[in-house]
């Protein structure tokens, strides 16, 4: 896939500040920290497009890129590492359940996990979520340039235990070296796609 542009629409927390939902819509979920910001940049060839903080839990709202003309990226607010409060916490998980169940123009969700972390309650509980929904899950690790490749079985042997995914469900990304991101393009190339089959419509630009 060829990204020819991508800039910020909108943050909202609530269905009636969405952008109207004429766009296929790709999400991004997972806990404080784990690279969502710093992926979405790399995806798009913008360094500064989402602005990324060494402070967990900045992003308080979904927001909304438009790439390419064709569809948009949603950055979800992230979880678990942020010190607010409890009631924060709660609002963020009510703001990105609302999204999953009634963004009817949602084609696929990327759950992030870092490579150096085991999943906890809040990635798994999640993970049910999208399954209950029915909404495709393109689940990626994160961080991998932070383990060696001899050690990289090891880290991710966990991941697989906790959510039950085959080794093959992921794809690996570093933000560093930029890992994973054809693989990544890829699949939501192919998420879009299947939209478009299914509607008739034609599909994104691709190389």
């Amino acid at each position: 896939m060829q990204i020819k542009s991508a800039e910020f629409i909108k943050g909202a927390a609530r269905p009636e500040g969405y952008p109207p939902g004429e766009l296929p819509e790709i999400a991004f979920a997972g806990r404080s920290n784990v690279g969502k910001s710093s992926l979405i940049n790399v995806l798009v060839n913008r360094r500064g497009l989402v602005r990324t903080s060494s402070t967990p839990g900045r992003t308080q709202m979904l927001n909304f890129f438009e790439v390419n003309r064709h569809f948009m990226l949603v950055d979800l607010p992230g979880f678990g590492f942020a010190k607010v409060p409890v009631s924060v916490k709660k609002a963020w998980a009510r703001m990105a359940r609302t999204y999953l169940e009634e963004r009817s123009n949602l084609r696929a969700v990327i759950l992030l996990f870092d490579i150096r972390r085991v999943p906890r309650e809040e990635e798994l509980q999640l993970l049910d979520w999208l399954e209950e929904l029915n909404i495709p899950t393109i689940p990626v690790i994160t961080k991998v340039d932070k383990v060696t490749r001899n050690r990289r079985l090891g880290q991710i042997r966990p991941i697989l235990e906790a959510t039950g995914l085959p080794q093959e469900a992921f794809s690996f990304f570093s933000a560093v070296t930029r890992e994973g991101r054809e693989d990544i393009l890829q699949r939501i190339e192919v998420a879009l796609s299947d939209e478009a089959e299914e509607t008739g419509t034609d599909t994104v630009d691709a190389e």
